[in-house]
């Protein structure tokens, strides 16, 4: 993945804003920005959410890849700005480019990313940037950390065939998923210390998916580190280069 370290005026107005908990007026989407945008969904509400589209996006170009981003439950607690806390949507803020088309939406605080009306606006979302956009259908990741891990484990497990890969950081699934998601290349990560989701929930995930038979899934346990594991997993570029080797055409 090309990464690429640039001192943006935007960006780091966007972290300050996220900090500050302001909120930037919506904008229209341009390649190389990442903004404010909303979605009406048919249960007749809105899902709020960050997009980024790559540089050398063109409508009439190549196709780009999708990452799909779900935040944990403290960015669900103020404006759509501090979704950029942490992540990707973070990278992005400070200043950094991908050559992934970034979706950042935002959970309802009285709500969590793994129940059925937050599962059913994410994949409204993903069939408006799928139609709205010039994207590779068979290069969409989904990623999450924490609340965003327990999504991440739910919405790929219920549609395994949508996603190229899926990487959940501290988050936890349902066992009983284990053969749903034996042919999806997954990349769990987890910090031993976690005291907000336990370690074993990672690694009961990781073990059910063995023991249906899949050999796509790796995992990262992360010695003596807490609830913050995402800092490491999202820093790691071995996690966009191995994003990067995956097509949903060949977990089929």
């Amino acid at each position: 993945m090309r990464i690429v370290l640039a001192a943006s005026l935007t960006g780091f107005l966007l972290v300050a804003d996220a900090l500050r908990g302001q909120s930037p007026a919506l904008a229209t989407a341009a390649p190389g920005k990442q903004v404010e945008q909303s979605l009406s969904t048919a249960d007749g509400g809105a899902m709020p959410y960050l997009l980024y589209l790559p540089e050398s996006y063109k409508k009439d170009g190549d196709k780009v890849p999708v990452m799909l981003f779900l935040h944990g439950r403290g960015e669900s607690r103020g404006p759509l700005s501090v979704v950029a806390k942490w992540g990707p949507p973070r990278r992005l803020a400070s200043g950094e480019h991908m050559k992934y088309l970034v979706v950042s939406p935002q959970c309802p605080a009285k709500s969590f990313w793994s129940k059925a009306d937050q599962q059913k606006r994410l994949l409204e979302l993903l069939a408006h940037i799928n139609k709205t956009y010039n994207v590779d259908q068979d290069r969409i990741y989904l990623t999450g950390l924490s609340m965003g891990g327990y999504g991440s484990w739910r919405l790929a497990a219920d549609h395994p065939q949508m996603f190229a890969a899926v990487a959940p950081i501290c988050g936890a699934g349902d066992p009983k998923d284990g053969k749903k998601l034996s042919k999806l290349p997954i990349w769990a990560w987890h910090g031993t210390e976690d005291r907000a989701v336990p370690h074993k929930r990672s690694v009961e995930m990781v073990e059910a998916i063995k023991a249906a038979g899949g050999t796509k899934v790796r995992f990262t346990s992360l010695a003596h580190i807490g609830h913050f594991s995402w800092q490491a997993a999202y820093q790691s570029n071995d996690l966009y280069r191995w994003l990067d080797q995956q097509r949903a055409s060949q977990n089929r």
